[in-house]
């Protein structure tokens, strides 16, 4: 059975945050959010990382690795280019933007040749759903379905103090995923946690200790056949009805798969405490955190 490999998302506009996110230090030696999931993915087992990043930011990306993370692991980079599509499609006007995490994991194909994790640059995850997956990783295969995981994380641990979120609801069934909910708009509202569908005409209570998906899969490489297949269609759907920022979803994939009886996902559970930096005002909360842990012994002063 090959080691598991971790493969980090990096490849966004960060268009919301005004700026390079993925660049932007968090911690008390400068350590970016990144750092911390490599720290974490290292003491659970990880060897290998690869970071999908754009052209535009290569030459910093690599130089801010090599003087942390790269001296402890085996770092690769592989490009998410928006001009990388099936042949026959044309890319629209004013897209900018790459296609989603579908297409960001699609970048990797030919470098990994065996079971992998795939988390977000920008989410702080804590140190032990990378323990979680990478030990179940390691001791499952495909067989009469594909053995997928994900992480599942308690709701209550997801939300911003800042506003609402959007999260995927989990539905599950003896442990393992029935379906993905996406809930565009999920806060805090008094003691309860809701969400409306319809600008806040209405709310729906939503349980505490409800899992919710934070992008952070396990997958075998089956999962690369699966992505190439179903990319042109739903290329072809972009095309029609949202060009310009349209994505092909990698939850929503692995929600198809366990649809259609050809994949399996375990929802490993965790009890830790998801950070974003989605806004600016999220990273003065998030630099917090990281100096709380920090001082707590969680984490050294200077992690590499």
């Amino acid at each position: 059975m090959k080691k598991p490999v971790l493969v980090i998302m990096a490849a966004g506009m960060g268009s919301r945050y005004g700026g390079l996110k993925q660049m932007d230090p968090i911690g008390p030696a400068g350590e970016l959010i990144i750092d911390y999931s490599l720290y974490d993915a290292k003491r659970a087992g990880f060897d290998t990382a690869i970071c999908i990043i754009k052209k535009e930011i290569e030459e910093d990306f690599k130089a801010i690795m090599e003087r942390g993370a790269a001296k402890h692991m085996n770092i690769k980079y592989a490009l998410q280019d928006v001009n990388a599509i099936p042949e026959g499609f044309k890319i629209p006007e004013g897209r900018v933007k790459p296609w989603g995490t579908g297409h960001a994991i699609l970048a990797v194909k030919d470098m990994v040749d065996g079971p992998f994790v795939v988390i977000n640059a920008d989410d702080y995850y804590g140190p032990g759903v990378f323990k979680a997956l990478y030990d179940y990783l390691c001791n499952t295969e495909d067989g009469e379905y594909y053995e997928y995981c994900m992480a599942g994380y308690k709701i209550e641990n997801t939300l911003s103090e800042l506003g609402s979120v959007s999260r995927g609801v989990c539905v599950t069934k003896d442990g393992y995923l029935s379906h993905i909910d996406e809930r565009k708009v999920v806060q805090r509202n008094g003691e309860k946690i809701q969400f409306t569908l319809d600008g806040g005409e209405t709310w729906t209570d939503i349980a505490e200790g409800t899992p919710v998906s934070m992008n952070f899969f396990g997958f075998t490489k089956s999962i690369f056949s699966e992505l190439e297949a179903r990319f042109p269609k739903e290329l072809e759907n972009i095309l029609k009805t949202d060009p310009i920022k349209g994505e092909f979803y990698i939850p929503l994939v692995t929600s198809d798969l366990v649809n259609e009886n050809k994949a399996r996902v375990k929802v490993l559970p965790s009890d830790d405490k998801w950070f974003g930096v989605t806004n600016k005002e999220d990273r003065a909360l998030m630099v917090a955190a990281m100096k709380e842990k920090t001082l707590a012994g969680e984490y050294p002063e200077k992690l590499w």
